[in-house]
């Protein structure tokens, strides 16, 4: 076995972590500004602070890539380029992690000279997306979670020359497919894509009868590879092991560094990794699992039945006068606890001001909400004396760095030259089979075979088909031959749900019109601008804008734009499921929020009990000048009751 060293990259959602990220002898470092990170609940970081932190990184061989990783809205472009321009020139990373595509030009447009890296978030989940990747000029890609030992191997088998691959390790695992999960969103402006998450995958779901007692089926064990990263040490171009972890605290940090460091350095010393697994216990995450990595040995990381909330259980809430409780090890100054669960009353975090020996009796300050007896109290973050003393003398290392004076940006970025549009508007339906008869709208299918077999030979050329929103590794081949076979029974339109969906194409593709589909999170002219030089000839927009977004976007676009105007959007896409949860049957939070669950293909397909409809919209949207309008249709499950209210998504909300 060749063994090569790929780099631990740390998170980092404060100074502290950064530090202890550094004295666990970190690599690399990951982290977020003030805006556009997609972990916009951790504390991150001001320019002036980072520019420090990046300095003293330096000094001791550690990188840093900084992640702005947001889903840019038209409005945020000029802001979003004098940030960048800042980091270029303040804090000099290394890299610079992103999702939107607009990025890429605005790193060009302010002379950024470090890396690119494709968040997890852009979703490029199969071999052939890299290649796509490469032409835009992606120095690395973030692979999904999702993804099994083998399939990040067929990845990395297919890396193009001059990129590299990074492969989470460790830490939380959304239940969705990054970049596939629309539902914090959908229920009031919250998203996911741009770093608000309020993460309603974790609540409690269950039936409507009384026996159906509601359970976390959408809730995820943490990812550990731990002893699996083993195997990973022949794959060169896995380059980085990121582990996950911009909300949590430097104890974590330390102590999930160093378990790693350990186990890429000596993977054949029992002991280190007996040491290291033992470290990784300590670290406060979430109960954790391999999940899907082994391909041989799957699991499930969903334990419907248990809470997965992080921490380690210290001690159980009662009543006297006030809450209280008895704790189970002793609390040193400085450590973090939190007080049940984010859906539970009273839930909420306090810190120990003074030391508590094992057994001491800890009162639980007041707050909103009322903190029942039998409550939970976790350990979530640890202040050992050790950690601390090693933070405090890269502190002073710290202050010894020359603070670089930070300066405004002026920059303006270059817009697009906007595509005029004519008055000629087009009523899409999307279907997953086509239908029977003359149709005197345009007609838009899911791509599949069963929907090709069904279509009459004459009208295949007539159908726009639409490729689905994720495409796993083993689905390639079949997806290429499939769209071969398409193309051969005279197929032209094609809408793609991910820009690396192109690399699919091996013929003809010069006679062909490829469509952005809405999962391509669209939401500015500069992304766009990047669709076209791919080949795009238009573009449907990411249907969680609002209002002034939606209205602001056509402007500058340089290609024609759809809107999805009605039907089924889903909440989010997932690769997995509990067996516990019904198929095609509602599932209610205790919000008495609605959704229910279907299966296409891999994919588990989580929808709302309410349909998205912007009809009553139309008229704004085509003066602003839209020209497609898509309804998206999808049959009701029996069991489901039918929906008593519409959505208009984030329309008349502030999309945060």
């Amino acid at each position: 076995m060749t063994k090569h060293k790929p780099e631990i990259l740390a998170p980092a959602g404060d100074k502290a972590c950064f530090l202890a990220a550094i004295a666990a002898g970190a690599d690399a470092v990951y982290c977020g500004l003030k805006h556009f990170s997609a972990r916009m609940e951790a504390d991150n970081f001001s320019i002036s602070e980072l520019s420090a932190l990046a300095s003293l990184g330096r000094e001791k061989g550690v990188k840093t890539y900084i992640a702005m990783n947001t889903l840019l809205k038209p409005g945020d472009i000029q802001a979003a380029g004098r940030l960048l321009d800042r980091v270029a020139r303040h804090i000099k990373p290394e890299g610079i992690i992103f999702q939107d595509l607009a990025m890429i030009s605005l790193a060009r447009q302010v002379g950024y000279e470090g890396e690119l890296h494709l968040s997890t978030l852009a979703n490029a989940t199969h071999p052939e997306a890299l290649k796509t990747a490469a032409e835009l000029g992606i120095n690395r890609v973030v692979i999904p979670r999702e993804l099994n030992l083998d399939e990040a191997k067929q990845m990395a088998e297919s890396c193009p020359e001059g990129m590299s691959l990074e492969l989470f390790i460790h830490g939380a695992l959304c239940y969705c497919v990054s970049g596939r999960c629309y539902w914090s969103s959908y229920h009031g402006g919250k998203s996911g894509l741009r770093g608000r998450c309020v993460q309603p995958c974790r609540r409690l779901y269950g039936g409507s009868g009384r026996k159906d007692d509601p359970k976390r089926l959408f809730s995820c064990l943490d990812l550990s590879l731990d002893v699996l990263t083993k195997p990973m040490l022949s794959v060169p171009q896995v380059n980085s092991w990121k582990i996950e972890g911009r909300k949590k605290g430097p104890h974590y940090v330390y102590y999930a560094v160093t378990a790693y460091r350990m186990l890429r350095d000596e993977p054949n010393n029992a002991q280190t990794r007996k040491n290291a697994l033992e470290l990784l216990d300590l670290a406060l995450g979430r109960p954790s699992s391999h999940s899907i990595f082994l391909p041989q040995r799957p699991f499930t990381p969903l334990e419907p039945g248990n809470e997965t909330g992080s921490g380690m259980l210290i001690g159980i809430s009662k009543q006297g006068k006030n809450a209280f409780f008895t704790t189970r090890q002793e609390l040193l100054p400085g450590d973090f606890l939190r007080v049940g669960y984010q859906d539970q009353p009273g839930h909420r975090t306090m810190r120990i001001r003074r030391f508590v020996p094992k057994k001491g009796r800890v009162d639980i300050p007041g707050g909103k909400g009322k903190i029942y007896s039998g409550t939970k109290i976790f350990l979530i973050d640890r202040r050992e004396q050790g950690l601390v003393t090693a933070i405090n003398e890269l502190d002073k290392e710290l202050k010894q760095v020359s603070e670089e004076k930070t300066t405004s940006s002026s920059f303006n970025p270059d817009m697009p030259r906007p595509f005029h549009s004519s008055d000629k508007t087009m009523d899409m339906f999307l279907m997953r089979n086509p239908p029977k008869g003359k149709n005197r709208f345009g007609t838009s299918v899911w791509l599949s075979k069963n929907a090709l077999e069904r279509t009459p030979r004459h009208s295949v050329s007539k159908n726009w088909w639409h490729l689905p929103p994720v495409i796993w590794p083993d689905e390639e081949e079949q997806w290429s031959d499939l769209i071969s076979a398409t193309i051969d029974l005279g197929a032209k339109d094609f809408v793609l749900n991910a820009p690396w969906q192109m690399s699919l194409f091996k013929k003809n593709s010069k006679e062909l019109r490829f469509h952005a589909g809405p999962f391509c999170n669209v939401s500015n002219a500069l992304a766009v601008q990047k669709l076209k030089d791919l080949g795009f000839s238009s573009a449907f927009v990411c249907p969680e804008l609002a209002k002034d977004d939606f209205i602001n976007l056509p402007s500058n676009s340089p290609l024609p734009l759809g809107v999805v105007l009605k039907g089924m959007w889903p909440l989010g896409i997932s690769r997995i499921i509990a067996e516990e949860t019904p198929m095609m049957s509602p599932l209610y939070s205790r919000k008495k929020e609605i959704c229910w669950v279907r299966k296409y293909d891999q994919n588990y397909w989580i929808f709302p009990g309410w349909p998205l409809d912007l009809s009553k919209e139309r008229r704004t949207l085509e003066k602003a000048g839209y020209s497609m309008f898509l309804e998206i249709q999808e049959s009701w499950p029996k069991a489901v009751p039918e929906p008593q209210r519409i959505s208009t998504f984030n329309w008349d909300l502030t999309l945060y």
